[in-house]
């Protein structure tokens, strides 16, 4: 039985694979799905070839023998999208690696590489499959090469197979003559000219009857249709040029020892490694046990009496730097230690370890070593008050500072970024990608997760502590991010106090209200129908009521809320599905959703993420207490349900226009830093300025729209946007923007240079450092590079915003705690602080908060605050 040998076009397949798998990247941002559907298509043709032999042709980024021949050769190609062209050296990383053998040649193509190859391999007795993208290499294919033409969509790749009789049966054409339809019809892609007004259908009918260009030059008179004929007999030096052009090279020379390319275990452990690196978890199985372990495995030794924790403990201590993992699931199930690869610990929760022994060892830790490291600071804070600002590290903190558009900082994917350790993942450990509960899972496991933890926030520490000084952020991350994990601890603690009864009275109402509005919808609708389904709401208000504006999709009629609100103004029962729509999600959200979290102490307690925004920005989850409603007035009705402790009242402190002032600062407009020290009205001096109108005649729609203008800047919005916001024409908002910028013209400069800084940089920082990467900007889509320069715009003023607001977090709760205070900080929503304070506190706080919030950041224009009281949230905001 013959030998086989598997040739792949590289660029071809890595180019079907881009477009035919979903964007995917790894845990550095670096885009993996070209590489990563190359491997599947690789893994899916060698499992059905079985070859003995296999070799990757590229391209190489030089000129080739065609463009020495013809300037215009692929000339109307456009440029590799930069996602795909980090790729191709990553994809060439990968396969060496595996031990693949790739070949280039200068001045040649891979199609003539694989040409070469195939007619050699051929000759030498063995079977050949060609695997590529590019139908022109059908002109390849005979009884003993088969040409295979893959298709990738949605991640799922079907393959066409070509052997010379699959070619007649299919384009009723011998494989050679593929290279004569090309001379006759051309061919868009590659930029072959052909010749005029002959498509495929003329071009294979004349190759039918005449066989190749030549012969049917020979012939010319006969051909029909005229039109051919005298294309051919005007145009037979192209014809000839696009044949030659067409024809792929069999004999270009290259050195080629086919024993090199015998197929060996591509499942070495540098391909381990990189697969590792790319997060081609599921690949990662391809590989045996002893393979995938590429160094020794972490080793952790489980503690279970107290004077072997007590000697390890001291041990870390005189170690000086000591990682540490908390094992939380509903309580404390143990404690990892590590400070070395040898030295790695865990010591469960059990008989002979009770919790409160471990907290004492932990609070001794805290108390005696130089640094204890940690993923979740805030977290661990729970657990031990001896922590202090000086000699804590949260390595998870840190990994967001150096890139905040992850999902996640897992410790696996830290320890492999920054200290190119390979760890245990938690899918690796349990089988799955979250943990599942830890009463089910052996002492064996639990002790490796906990120790991989701890081992992971000790060996990264310090190339992230260095990092963030290479990058600047050091500083960012021991004034603003650490100190800010302390508060929000503190804030999570507090809580904020609910009423309950009152909250069953909202909710009440809400029902009222939606039963309304239910029987309205119905009666104008003439029937009961399901109001929350889109398909059956679609139906009544288009092809029943007839109502204009339905737009209808695969599914049925659009029901989005940007095309009812446009047809609510002359349609009653939409007004009421609006309405309807915002009752429901009140009550279901707010109402019914709030009364799940309030725990005995009548207060519900938040848990605020300070790794989730890419901006900076604090949020909030478990509930969300940042977004509830103040656009309607029933919706703010909630903030009522919210109240102090007895004999307290709420202060509500509010950063007026911070957006504005910093844009106001950072962009040095003399014009806006001077109408704000001259304290005017900021909207109505911009309405003045840009519709031209003298300031004391400025009408309230004026001021509304110019408003709209002002932050609609600092979000980079474009005409189209305003002329949405405002329902004007694109025209007018492209107006009224390039009126603004006449009038602050500084600002205009100021954007267009962070988005010319952003494109060479890569990033954006704000006025204390914090970067704000943006990878949208070398996108090969127009929306995705467009969103880019909006971020590139907003994020150093949005950024410069919520750090001023974390540095006022923090002046004001560590002064109300060292001041020996009673009062709380309870709640941050945007740029609004909430303090709950006893109402002989309320006067000396409310300075204090305001002196700590004007004072947070020296800018070119004052901070101002609004300042409220009040029994409830509602009053007091």
């Amino acid at each position: 039985m013959s030998e086989k040998i598997v040739l792949i076009d590289g660029h071809s397949i890595l180019n079907r694979a881009f477009y035919g798998v979903p964007n995917l990247s790894n845990s550095e941002g670096i885009h993996t799905n070209a590489v990563y559907g190359f491997l599947n298509i690789l893994f899916k043709i060698l499992e059905e070839e079985h070859p003995q032999y296999l070799t990757v042709a590229f391209d190489l980024n030089v000129p080739t023998f065609r463009h020495n021949r013809y300037a215009e050769y692929k000339g109307t190609r456009k440029p590799m999208p930069g996602e795909l062209a980090e790729q191709v050296p990553l994809m060439k990383e990968v396969l060496k690696a595996m031990g693949v053998t790739i070949v280039t040649k200068e001045g040649y193509e891979a199609d003539d590489i694989l040409g070469t190859l195939a007619a050699k391999c051929e000759t030498g007795g063995m079977e050949v499959t060609i695997v590529s993208g590019d139908r022109d290499l059908l002109q390849l294919a005979t009884d003993h090469t088969m040409i295979r033409i893959p298709k990738t969509r949605f991640g799922q790749t079907t393959i066409e197979d070509y052997h010379a009789g699959d070619v007649v049966a299919k384009y009723q054409l011998l494989p050679y003559q593929i290279i004569e339809l090309k001379a006759l019809m051309g061919d868009a892609s590659d930029n072959i000219p052909g010749i005029p007004g002959v498509g495929e259908k003329t071009a294979t009918k004349i190759l039918l009857e005449y066989q190749n260009i030549e012969n049917a030059h020979e012939h010319v008179e006969d051909i029909r249709p005229n039109k051919a004929k005298n294309s051919l007999k005007e145009h037979y030096d192209m014809a000839k040029l696009s044949k030659e052009l067409a024809t792929i090279c069999t004999d270009c020379p290259i050195d080629f020892d086919i024993e090199s390319a015998r197929m060996t275990n591509f499942y070495t452990p540098e391909a381990y490694e990189i697969f590792r690196r790319l997060d081609f978890k599921n690949l990662l199985t391809r590989f045996d046990e002893e393979t995938a372990v590429s160094e020794k495995p972490l080793e952790t030794e489980i503690i279970r009496n107290k004077d072997k924790l007590g000697k390890i403990i001291q041990s870390a201590c005189d170690h000086g730097t000591v990682g540490i993992s908390l094992i939380i699931q509903e309580k404390l199930w143990g404690i990892g230690i590590s400070f070395g690869r040898e030295e790695v610990y865990y010591a469960p929760v059990g008989d002979l370890l009770e919790e409160e022994y471990l907290k004492e060892k932990l609070d001794l830790l805290f108390s005696k070593c130089d640094i204890v490291s940690v993923l979740d600071l805030k977290e661990a804070l729970k657990f031990t008050r001896a922590a202090k600002q000086k000699n804590v590290f949260d390595a998870q903190i840190a990994a967001y500072l150096i890139n905040p558009l992850k999902a996640k900082y897992t410790y696996d994917d830290i320890a492999k970024e920054f200290a190119g350790e390979m760890l245990a993942t938690v899918e690796d450990l349990f089988g799955k990608s979250k943990l599942p509960k830890l009463g089910t899972v052996s002492m064996d496991i639990l002790a490796a997760y906990a120790g991989n933890m701890a081992y992971s926030v000790y060996c990264s520490r310090d190339p992230l502590e260095k990092m963030l000084k290479d990058l600047n952020m050091y500083e960012l991350y021991t004034r603003i991010e650490i100190p800010l994990a302390f508060t929000l601890y503190d804030m999570e603690q507090a809580g904020m106090r609910v009423d309950a009864q009152s909250l069953k009275e909202y909710g009440d109402k809400l029902k009222l209200r939606i039963d309304e509005l239910e029987q309205s919808i119905y009666q104008q609708a003439g029937e009961k129908f399901n109001i929350n389904s889109p398909k059956q709401l679609g139906v009544v208000l288009f092809e029943k009521l007839q109502l204009p504006g339905g737009r209808k999709t695969k599914t049925g009629y659009s029901t989005a809320a940007d095309i009812l609100e446009k047809m609510a103004p002359s349609a009653p029962i939409v007004n009421d599905i609006l309405e309807y729509r915002q009752m429901t999600k009140l009550k279901s959200t707010y109402a019914d959703g709030l009364a799940g979290y309030i725990g005995a102490d009548d207060r519900i307690h938040s848990t605020f993420n300070q790794t989730i925004t890419a901006t900076g920005r604090i949020s909030s989850t478990e509930p969300n207490l940042q977004n509830i409603p103040i656009r309607m007035e029933l919706g703010k009705m909630i903030r009522k349900v919210f109240i102090p402790k007895d004999g307290c009242l709420f202060i509500d402190a509010d950063y007026s226009q911070i957006e504005l002032r910093v844009l106001a600062s950072l962009s040095a407009d003399e014009n806006l830093i001077e109408a704000y020290r001259e304290e005017k009205d900021i909207h109505r001096m911009t309405a003045s300025k840009v519709f031209h109108v003298p300031f004391g005649e400025v009408t309230p729609l004026q001021r509304r729209n110019a408003k709209a203008v002002n932050f609609g800047i600092v979000y980079g919005i474009s005409s189209f946007g305003l002329s949405q916001d405002l329902n004007i024409s694109r025209k007018e908002a492209s107006q009224y923007i390039e009126d603004y910028f006449k009038n602050y013209p500084k600002i205009k400069e100021f954007l267009d240079e962070k988005v010319k800084t952003a494109k060479e940089d890569g990033y954006v920082t704000t006025k204390f450092g914090r970067r704000r990467p943006i990878p949208e900007l070398k996108s090969s889509n127009f929306m995705q590079r467009s969103f880019g320069e909006r971020v590139a715009m907003n994020a150093p003023i949005q950024g410069t915003a919520a750090d001023i607001i974390k540095i006022a977090m923090i002046r004001v709760n560590e002064r109300l705690k060292n001041e020996g205070y009673k009062s709380k900080l309870l709640l941050q929503v945007h740029d609004e602080l909430l303090i709950e304070a006893p109402e002989t506190e309320v006067k000396d706080v409310s300075a204090l908060l305001k002196e700590e919030m004007t004072g947070a950041a020296d800018l070119a224009v004052a901070l101002e605050v609004d300042m409220h009281t009040g029994k409830d949230w509602y009053d007091a905001h």
